[in-house]
């Protein structure tokens, strides 16, 4: 059986995970903290990583992408090459110009770090920059990438809060506000995948602090 490994608190583990329960893939959770991975699984120590039939995959996007062609019943990609890869790119634009970049700032936006003004303002800028690119491409319509549910949602709808939040929390201001997230959002939230994922986060959240408490 497919297992995924990592923990639900990680917006890159319920990324791929959306995607199993959204293409009814068996699977097993193996609980898996940062500190605890199989380096031979995830050469990083980063989760989530996957234990397949055929071998271990590390990478979400990657795993995603197994996933998609591994099982191929309940297809989360356009059949159309061109469709398929304005998918992808609507997925990395969302990863790599938004969340990877508002990443540097959770640790000030939710978790009592600290991070440095230079840094926020050099940072603010290419959000905006990179926000106004990613709105060109977006088109809520009702999905993030047209009219049907895609490997771009399972993405959307665990990194777009994040973004929202921090930029709030650092900025006063969400910087994706003036696009339909919150709608969106609240479309998503009606799928009980969404649901199942949205508590299992919640609950292993609370696991986490609880944990980080403990630690010495």
């Amino acid at each position: 059986m497919f297992k995924l490994c990592g923990f639900a608190a990680s917006n890159y583990y319920n990324k791929v995970k959306l995607a199993l329960l959204e293409k009814d893939v068996p699977f097993e959770e193996v609980l898996t903290w940062l500190g605890e991975t199989d380096r031979a699984a995830s050469p990083l120590g980063k989760v989530p990583y996957a234990i397949t039939e055929e071998g271990p995959l590390s990478e979400s996007t990657v795993i995603l992408e197994y996933i998609e062609a591994r099982y191929p019943e309940k297809p989360l990609l356009p059949a159309s090459p061109y469709e398929a890869a304005k998918v992808r790119e609507v997925l990395r634009y969302l990863e790599i110009h938004l969340e990877l970049v508002a990443r540097n700032l959770y640790a000030e936006a939710f978790f009592g770090g600290k991070v440095s003004e230079n840094l926020k303002e050099k940072l603010r800028p290419q959000l905006e920059k990179n926000v106004e690119a990613f709105a060109r491409l977006a088109s809520f319509s009702p999905f993030i990438a047209g009219d049907r549910f895609t490997l771009a949602d399972c993405a959307a709808v665990v990194h777009l809060p994040l973004v929202s939040s921090a930029t709030k929390i650092i900025y006063g201001q969400d910087m994706l506000a003036g696009l339909p997230v919150k709608d969106y959002l609240k479309r998503l939230s009606e799928r009980p995948t969404v649901q199942r994922v949205s508590a299992d986060r919640k609950a292993n959240a609370e696991v986490m602090m609880a944990r980080a408490k403990k630690a010495p």
